[in-house]
């Protein structure tokens, strides 16, 4: 089958590989029908994480047709159409008992090893995301092997386009449950650092749950243009403006906002010594927007982060944080949890995921999806592959 493929930092391409096959009984084999670039991908990508090994398949947001069941699969038949989420969970562990989907303990083998056996313990299997997490096979591919079928995948009902649903694998329920973790509620005002696909989505979720004001902070024009014609933010482009949390602080009768959500994570463009530091690999990640948003929320505010970090940061203002009494909540998402309530939502038109799509392209071009996202691009937002035809080639690529 066709896959794409790490070779090493900025170097994936699209290989002829075996194909996948069943091991063990509660497995699935599914012909993928749409997969996505995650953000996520480019930590991967750039090579930022460890773990990654050439050969690795990339890709955890897709969905397909289940095409092969094993036998103790009792919850899936072959010809179901499904979304499949990017964590691996047993369903049955003490975290996956308490719906903490990536927390569990018993898909990572990774778990047990010497490495990581006291402070680094990584939680649940992921698809295409480092040996750290497993070295699952990822679903930039045609065909990809689904583990914990009986836990995972959801089934999908008619009429409803692979566009529509494709991102209940990821991006939506990581900004529902940064929404979630919040508290966002009608009145709410909030702060969203990041307007690519997650904070995109975690606008559209607070929009949903009633926020009264939505700040978007990013360095794309294009991107917080489309923020505010799509959920109706207001925008602040870091580029204009040094320090954007006292502009939030203003604009907020000089208390802060209610909540802030950190959807940048640990590449963030920081301060001179922390680009040296972590070029140096002597720090994990940037704390900048972590920074910015202790700074911009109000007292007894939370602060929300579905930003991936990396390691160790330094200027983390924890004094600030206790200071200000504030709540952090953070973590990979629960998926699994999330799904079939955000499912609903698609269906009754209140959340339409598929408008920050920009770029559909045939699973040949992957490495094409990849250059065009990590590059901001032909304003690209979001890159979805097809392993059919039905894919539309992009426009001419130009710097936005």
């Amino acid at each position: 089958m066709k896959a794409l493929v790490y070779h090493g930092a900025k170097d994936v391409r699209v290989d002829q590989i075996p194909d996948p096959r069943l091991v063990e009984s509660d497995d699935i084999l599914l012909r993928v029908t749409a997969t996505a670039i995650c953000g996520s991908d480019l930590h991967l990508f750039r090579g930022k994480v460890p773990g990654m090994e050439a050969g690795d398949v990339l890709g955890h947001e897709f969905m397909g047709i289940v095409e092969e069941t094993g036998p103790a699969v009792t919850k899936l038949a072959v010809g179901d159409r499904v979304v499949v989420p990017f964590t691996i969970s047993c369903g049955h562990c003490f975290f996956c008992n308490k719906s903490l989907y990536a927390a569990c303990e018993s898909t990572n083998p990774a778990q047990g090893t010497l490495l990581n056996r006291k402070r680094l313990r990584p939680g649940a299997g992921m698809f295409g995301y480092t040996h750290l997490y497993g070295g699952y096979a990822g679903g930039q591919a045609e065909y990809v092997r689904v583990p914990m079928a009986n836990v995972g995948p959801l089934k999908l009902p008619e009429g409803l386009p692979d566009e529509k649903v494709l991102f209940l694998s990821d991006i939506l329920p990581t900004g529902y449950q940064a929404v979630v973790n919040a508290e966002v509620g009608r009145g709410a005002t909030v702060a969203i650092f990041g307007a690519g696909p997650v904070g995109l989505m975690a606008a559209a979720c607070a929009r949903m749950q009633g926020a009264e004001r939505i700040f978007m902070i990013d360095h794309h024009d294009y991107r917080l243009a489309f923020a505010r014609e799509a959920y109706g933010v207001e925008t602040i482009n870091f580029d204009q403006y040094g320090d954007p949390a006292e502009l939030l602080i203003e604009a907020t009768a000089y208390r802060g906002v209610d909540c802030s959500i950190d959807a940048v994570g640990f590449e963030a463009k920081g301060s001179t010594l922390e680009t040296v530091l972590t070029d140096l690999k002597l720090e994990g990640s940037s704390g900048f927007t972590l920074r910015q948003c202790i700074a911009a929320t109000r007292r007894g505010g939370i602060v929300s982060v579905p930003g991936v970090y990396a390691g160790f940061i330094h200027g983390f203002m924890f004094g600030d944080a206790f200071e200000k009494g504030l709540t952090l909540r953070m973590g990979q998402t629960h998926v699994q949890h999330w799904m079939p309530l955000l499912l609903e939502r698609i269906q009754q038109g209140v959340l339409d995921p598929s408008a920050i799509i920009t770029h559909r392209l045939p699973l040949e071009q992957a490495a094409e999806g990849y250059r065009l996202f990590d590059g901001k691009l032909d304003d690209c937002r979001k890159v979805i592959l097809m392993p059919g035809n039905d894919a539309v080639p992009p426009r001419a690529a130009t710097e936005s």
